[in-house]
């Protein structure tokens, strides 16, 4: 029964568009999988709505001292776990606002691990294991909705009180859930019938991109459109923090540089103790004060 209806599943179903795609030449390959992938975009853009709702209880969930768990398998979990991994180089976040859990467990970060997805019990436990709470924000992650982990999850989630939400590429899950959130990203039939790591795979990608980014520049993590939380942990994120101050500030480079060391290496405490020309312990009493929103201290 359950073969009759994946068969139903966009993602299973066979591109037109990629028909006898293994006679073509490579250039004309690469024409069909780009003119594939340009339809993805459009997809995300219909979701917006549902997207913006798990950015909210996201933002919500942070400020009152919560955690975001991303899950998934194979493909969807590493998205997830990618995401995740990115989030504090970036934003200067801790590590626990964004955590990515995947079937398998780091093992199945650098192999497949086949049937893992459909243990749902192993999910429980990973999710015990995190210690995962009630209104935590519970993100599932399954290009079919077919994944049993994933649904596994979502259900204990749903049970301890937890927010949840389910992210598909299809126009409806395979196995359907009771989430707070649906987002359905129908991306339709891939280039190689079934190879969701493609055009299904992108789409989760720009979701996830969309939440996490959203989120954090919803908590102060960016200036304009500038990483202004970065942590200035090598060379090339020294520079690029510098070069942030001095368009900032206006003044020289070198000089950004020794108030960039002067503030632990945070570009926005730098900021501000150049604006006001004031300590280092003052200007983070400036930003705790406004929570740190730079622009609010700057106004």
């Amino acid at each position: 029964m359950e073969s009759i209806k994946r068969k139903n599943l966009s993602t299973e179903k066979q591109n037109i568009n990629s028909r006898a795609i293994d006679d073509k030449s490579i250039s004309e390959i690469l024409h069909i999988i780009n003119s594939e992938d340009q339809k993805v975009a459009e997809k995300v853009k219909e979701a917006i709505p549902e997207i913006e709702q798990t950015i909210l209880i996201a933002r919500d969930a942070i400020r009152n001292g919560h955690r975001i768990y991303y899950v998934g398998a194979g493909t969807s979990g590493r998205l997830g776990v990618l995401d995740a991994s990115e989030i504090p180089p970036t934003f200067s976040a801790p590590s626990y606002f964004f955590n990515g859990i995947i079937a398998g467990g780091d093992k199945a970060l650098r192999q497949s691990i086949e049937g893992i997805e459909d243990q749902p019990e192993t999910a429980i436990d990973d999710l015990k294991s995190v210690k995962l709470k009630a209104n935590d924000v519970l993100i599932g992650i399954s290009a079919s909705g077919a994944a049993k982990y994933v649904k596994s999850s979502l259900d204990y989630g749903k049970s301890i009180g937890a927010k949840t939400v389910y992210l598909i590429c299809n126009k409806e899950p395979f196995l359907s859930v009771n989430s707070d959130i649906i987002i359905k990203i129908n991306t339709g039939p891939e280039v190689i019938t079934g190879s969701t790591r493609m055009k299904a795979g992108t789409a989760t990608k720009m979701v996830l991109n969309m939440i996490s980014t959203a989120t954090m520049i919803q908590l102060g993590k960016v200036y304009d459109n500038l990483m202004i939380d970065l942590r200035a942990v090598n060379d090339k994120l020294i520079d690029r923090g510098v070069r942030i101050i001095v368009q900032l500030t206006g003044i020289e480079y070198e000089l950004a540089n020794s108030k960039l060391l002067d503030a632990d290496k945070s570009v926005k405490t730098a900021i501000v103790m150049i604006i006001y020309s004031c300590s280092k312990d003052e200007a983070l009493m400036k930003l705790k004060n406004n929570k740190g929103f730079l622009r609010k201290v700057l106004s």
